[in-house]
């Protein structure tokens, strides 16, 4: 009996032991949740990752001005990084595969080519042009100002609108009241397009310019800007300088534009001014040629021409009214290649 209590009593003793080793080695084991604390180098973020604001379009500043600085986000980064820790993120971190250098962009890469919409516009005043007509011609375009409304884009470059003129200032001080609602729809409809300027004669080339720089975003893409010259009977300016008084604006206002988009201005015009100031002037500007009882060949001689106004008449799902139309002067890989050159 006395040796078996003493056997009991040595259990007992080794039991308690070896729960007592046990807790120890428990309570060394166990992990600390992470600190919150902060470095004064490195900032917590206590929010997601934010995402970059999307551009309504790249590369293009928009109408009302330029994005302002306090609109943009970034992450707080450390200022410094010691040696040491440059060394040990060395020592884990595989050097980056070297970059294959990128070739060398080209001077006037082509545009990409889009679709081509056939003209299935139709006319109030149909016209008999003879052997070249309107329909000869691949790519149709408009030009549209107030006058034209509300205009569903979409549907206009279905019926055969690939390119768009829109009037954008006139004088030195108006703004067409629909000019940057009809910019950014025209563009949402993937058709190219460009603004014109409406000449006051009564008024400096310098103002008009600046006026027309103000209102008009520098755009890559955008076809090169049109000063619309020709006498306008409705306008509350009557005066018709000389020749040479013409030339000498045209001269100031077009060189202003072309410094500032790097684009050669297209002159826009009319026979009856054209006889009287422009017939043998600007041979290397691109001329807008209204002709719309006869081709352009026959009322401007010898003039080299972009694109042919052939009616003020025209007709067209999207557009309620009449509506001006056009047609560039080449087949569909001429376009392109024009855009591609010319396009800002």
């Amino acid at each position: 009996m006395r040796s078996s209590s003493l056997l009991i009593l040595l259990s007992i003793c080794l039991g308690l032991a070896a729960c007592t080793r046990g807790a120890s080695i428990d309570t060394a084991l166990q992990i600390t949740k992470p600190s919150m604390e902060t470095t004064a180098s490195v900032v917590r973020p206590d929010v997601g990752i934010p995402q970059a604001p999307v551009p309504e379009q790249a590369g293009e500043q928009s109408v009302a001005g330029h994005i302002s600085e306090a609109g943009m986000t970034a992450i707080a980064e450390p200022d410094r990084v010691s040696a040491p820790a440059l060394e040990q993120v060395a020592l884990i971190t595989p050097p980056k595969p070297a970059l294959r250098p990128k070739p060398a962009a080209r001077n006037s890469a082509p545009a990409a080519r889009g679709q081509v919409y056939r003209s299935r516009f139709s006319d109030a005043k149909p016209i008999n042009f003879g052997k070249v007509t309107p329909q000869h011609h691949a790519v149709h375009g408009v030009d549209v100002s107030r006058w034209q409304g509300d205009i569903d884009w979409e549907k206009l470059r279905e019926r055969g609108a690939n390119f768009a003129y829109i009037k954008a200032t006139d004088g030195g001080d108006h703004l067409d009241p629909m000019f940057r609602k009809n910019w950014e729809a025209a563009n949402r409809a993937g058709i190219k397009r460009g603004a014109y300027h409406f000449f006051y004669w009564c008024r400096k080339a310098s103002q008009q310019a600046d006026w027309f720089i103000r209102n008009v975003p520098k755009v890559k893409g955008a076809l090169p800007p049109v000063i619309d010259v020709e006498w306008n009977h409705l306008s509350n300016c009557k005066r018709r300088p000389s020749r040479a008084d013409v030339i000498e604006k045209m001269e100031v206002f077009m060189d202003r534009l072309e410094r500032h988009y790097g684009q050669r201005p297209i002159i826009y015009t009319a026979p009856d001014f054209y006889a009287d100031n422009l017939k043998g002037a600007f041979p290397n500007h691109p001329f807008w040629l209204r002709a719309v009882a006869q081709h352009p060949s026959k009322v401007y001689p010898g003039r080299e021409w972009v694109f042919w106004q052939y009616s003020g008449s025209g007709l067209s799902q999207g557009v309620n009214g009449r509506i001006d139309l056009n047609v560039f002067r080449g087949d569909e890989s001429a376009w392109w290649r024009w855009v591609g050159k010319t396009s800002g």
